[in-house]
Formats: structure tokens, C-alpha cells, sequence
């Protein structure tokens, strides 16, 4: 049996949640949303690794009309916004519009019905107006390629894959990687091994983390005034407004963080032998800036060794390096980051005339405002190519997608039986415009997960976030060409 809906959404993160409650507040009951897990928080509910949280302020990283007056600190660890996500869906009653354990196997759309056909790995079938896919960039855990992987005689895991029964006291641990996950987990885990060794193949900039735990002196007057959660979150949207801008626009403000990051590196680590081995060599911005007061101070202990040798090997015994030495090793954690480039996989997605999404992002994904692919009718892509940021709360765009999505699923509700395909010449228009704006971007000037092998940004927005917001306000219907179903069932 085929379950039929106006929308469905894919994932139940922050950006299925924020469709879904968008289509709520206005009044659209008709939609389900499908996810894999059995619980809600997407990114937020499977990355437990220690010391897992947040690196924008907690104010800003939520739903604006969902504010927090709970937050225990600034900077919100996993389990604090994971219960916030959890807390919101309830309050906003879209859980009844859940159904878990489902994981979306492909999606085609039928031109002769102008609907979707969803089918879940389990065989379960849906069809509805508008495929609203919501599974974000950072879903699926990227695993390098290195000869010999498979013959650790340890216990290897990735670090978004954390194995809690794995005991770490008394350890050697080997850690590949060194970007935002390992900053975080290898703080937590450094006092309790017996010997940590961090491979890195480029050095971070790392700023410091003005985080501080809220006390209910700062908590009351927001409750007792909400017009203040407002201004709160005002200030930190400013701020991240202005770090954006530095690096797309305003590249002469950025030596005032590099310079930041630098007097950090100088307090945290006094042997100059280490601190030569964590200082970036390209521009600030260009790879994610991370930020941090535990990890450098972590690396100076005497139970730690930075290797920064290209690694050759993996053997049963631990890691060797180009040097031919041998890190031996009894656990290999890996933090290597995300498949951010595969966007939507490992879901099989085929538009008019059966032609495969994969074929028409063969070189880098790309979608009218982030949002919409010709060729693809009424399917609407959440945190989709171009839309993340190098500064900034990737919420506040998500809501800017929600509310286009919702205007969209609410003219083809109006319309049963017609489908928008966006027009490939607006799409391609606005692909070159991010792109040629993203050419004078800091995120051309190195290699990084924001861009393809042949060097296209495929991630990353080159704007502000407010203007994103005004650009989707609402759909245009000059963007597309409207269809009609010649066989609606």
C-alpha cells in the first residue's frame, strides 16, 4: 500500500524540523517525515563522541521562534541540543508526523502523476507533490584511504561513529585526523590514555572559545522579558554577520583573527619546535576555523605526540609513516571529517526522464538558491550546495529554505496535478553568480572539504546571511516552468 502526502521530508535534523514546523505554524498538516533513526536530531543525535558541542553560540544556533532560556552555557554541548531538538519537535507538535526507523532507498519522479515516488530500504512506498530531502552535508562519515586499514588488529572506529564500549584507560591511541571533531574529543580523552599520538596533515587555526556556563541571573530576565532573547541573539548574529563578510568581501579584516589565532598558539604552546608544527600555511578562513581553549594545551603533555609524516601504512600493529617509523597503537580513532561532497547519497534520485541526479552533478552539486535542481520538479533541498557558512548559524539559513519550501508545497497543494521545474537559465545564472563571487573568496585558496577535486566550491555561501534570507522570501514563478500531469491519480 502507498501512503500519499502533499510533502515529504527526509531527516529529521535541525532542517527536516524546521520544514516541518514551518508547514505546521501554517496551516499544512499533509506531509511525513521519513527517518532512519529512531529518534529525532540528526547530526546532533549520532555524533557522541566526548566532548561533542557546538562552535556558534547557543542563541543564535537555534530556532528564532523557539529561543533558549535553558541553555547551561554558551556554547551547547551534543546532549543539551539534542534534547533541545527533541523538546522543540514535541512543543511544535510534528512528531506524530514522524515515522522512524525509515531510511529513504530512492526517489523518482512521475511525470504523468506530478508526484514522487519514494520507496524505503525496507519496500515501504510513498508518493507525494514535493520531496523536501533534508539529510544536511555533514550525514555520513568520510574514512580515508590508506593501505592497510583493514588489517588493525585494535579496535578502530570514527570518531562520528564512537564506540562507548571501547575502555581508552591505559590505551595507546592513535588518532588520524585533526579538524573540528578531534578538537574537541582529544581534550577529553588525553588524561585517561596512556599514550595519545595525533596524526595531522595540515595545521588549524584555532581561536579561543569565549564560553562560559549561564547561571540563572543570566536566564530570568530573558524569561521575564522575552523582547531581550532577541536582542541576545541580535548581537551574536551581528558578529557572525561581520565574520562572514571578512571572508568573502572584506579580506583586509581578517588579520585581526589571524592574529588572534596566532597570540593563542603563542600562550597555549612555548616549545617552538611544536608551535612551528601548528601553524597553518595558507589563509585564515580557507579550511573551517576552529575554535578551542583545551586542544593546544592538550598537545603539550607529556603522554602526546603531534606526527605531522605522511602516514604510508596502516599495519596490525599501529601506524607507520613515511619515514618508515612504526606508531604503534591499540585503538585508531579516526577523524576525518564527513563526505560533505555527496550530497543526498547514498539515496538513488531520478528526475524526468529517469535521469539520474548523480549524472547531472558529475562535476560538483549545484541548485537554484541552493534549493531547487532543474530537471527535478518539486523536489527542495535543505542546507543543499552553496548554502553552509564559514561564520555563522547555519539554522538561520535553514529557516530561509523552510519558509521558501513551505510557500512552494503551498501553491502545488493550491494546484493539484502541476509540478514547478526550475528553469535551467535561472538556475545557471545563479550559479555564476556564487561562483564568480565565490572566486574571490579565501575558500579558493587551499584545499579543503568545501571544495571538489577540480576545485569548485560546492559548499560554501559567499554572502551574508540576511541577503540569503531576503533572496528566498519567497518563490518566484518567473524561475519556473509550471507542468501539468497528464495522467494525475
Amino acid at each position: 500500500m502507498t501512503t500519499r502526502t502533499t510533502a515529504l521530508i527526509v531527516g529529521a535534523g535541525f532542517g527536516g524540523l524546521a520544514v516541518a514546523i514551518e508547514l505546521r505554524r501554517h496551516g499544512v498538516d499533509d506531509f511525513v517525515v521519513l527517518e532512519k533513526a529512531g529518534d529525532v536530531g540528526g547530526v546532533w543525535r549520532e555524533n557522541t563522541y566526548p566532548g561533542a558541542g557546538c562552535d556558534v553560540p547557543s542563541p543564535l544556533y537555534s530556532f528564532s521562534f523557539a529561543g533558549g532560556t535553558r541553555w547551561p552555557r554558551r556554547y551547547a554541548r551534543q546532549p543539551d541540543i539534542l534534547d533541545y531538538l527533541r523538546r522543540t519537535a514535541r512543543e511544535e507538535g510534528v512528531l506524530g508526523h514522524i515515522r522512524f526507523g525509515r531510511e529513504v532507498a530512492s526517489a523518482e519522479f512521475d511525470e504523468a502523476t506530478a508526484r514522487w515516488q519514494v520507496r524505503t530500504t525496507d519496500g515501504e512506498e510513498f508518493s507525494a507533490a514535493a520531496f523536501v530531502p533534508a539529510v544536511g552535508q555533514l550525514s555520513r562519515p568520510a574514512y580515508p584511504s590508506i593501505p592497510g586499514m583493514e588489517t588493525f588488529a585494535g579496535t578502530a572506529f570514527h570518531s562520528a561513529e564512537w564506540d562507548h564500549d571501547c575502555v581508552l584507560e591505559g590505551k595507546r591511541v592513535a588518532v588520524i585526523g585533526t579538524g573540528a571533531s578531534a578538537v574537541q574529543f582529544v581534550p577529553e580523552i588525553q588524561p585517561e590514555v596512556a599514550r595519545l599520538t595525533v596524526f595531522q596533515r595540515s595545521a588549524q587555526y584555532i581561536l579561543p572559545k569565549r564560553d562560559h556556563a549561564y547561571d540563572r541571573w543570566y536566564h530570568a530576565p530573558l524569561r521575564a522579558v522575552p523582547a531581550l532573547q532577541k536582542v541576545d541573539r541580535l548581537g551574536f548574529w551581528l558578529y557572525t554577520e561581520f565574520a562572514q563578510a571578512c571572508l568573502s568581501r572584506w579580506q583586509m579584516f581578517t588579520p585581526l583573527f589571524s592574529r588572534q589565532a596566532a597570540r593563542h598558539l603563542r600562550e597555549k604552546v612555548t616549545d617552538p619546535r611544536l608551535r612551528a608544527a601548528l601553524t597553518p600555511d595558507y589563509a585564515l578562513g580557507c579550511k573551517r576555523v576552529l575554535f578551542s581553549n583545551d586542544y593546544l594545551p592538550a598537545l603539550t603533555r607529556s603522554n602526546v605526540d603531534l606526527v605531522t609524516d605522511e602516514i604510508s601504512e596502516i599495519t596490525p600493529q599501529g601506524v607507520r609513516t613515511a619515514d618508515g617509523t612504526l606508531h604503534e597503537a591499540d585503538v585508531l580513532v579516526y577523524g576525518t571529517g564527513f563526505a560533505a561532497l555527496d550530497l543526498l547519497a547514498p539515496m538513488k534520485i531520478h528526475g524526468l526522464g529517469h535521469r539520474p541526479l548523480g549524472d547531472v552533478w558529475s562535476d560538483g552539486a549545484r541548485a537554484h538558491l541552493g534549493i531547487t535542481v532543474p530537471g527535478f520538479p518539486n523536489m527542495f533541498l535543505m542546507y543543499g550546495p552553496n548554502t553552509n557558512l564559514g561564520g555563522g548559524s547555519v539554522v538561520y539559513m535553514l529557516e530561509s529554505q523552510a519558509r521558501y519550501v513551505r510557500d512552494a508545497v503551498q501553491r502545488l497543494a493550491a494546484h493539484p496535478g502541476r509540478y514547478l521545474d526550475v528553469r535551467p537559465e535561472a538556475e545557471r545564472a545563479w550559479d555564476e553568480t556564487v561562483q564568480h563571487r565565490l572566486a574571490g573568496s579565501v575558500w579558493t585558496r587551499c584545499r579543503s572539504w568545501y571544495r571538489t577535486a577540480h576545485g569548485r566550491v560546492v559548499s560554501n555561501w559567499p554572502g551574508r546571511t540576511l541577503e540569503y534570507r531576503r533572496r528566498t522570501r519567497a518563490v518566484n514563478p518567473g524561475d519556473f516552468r509550471i507542468g501539468v500531469a497528464t495522467d494525475p491519480d
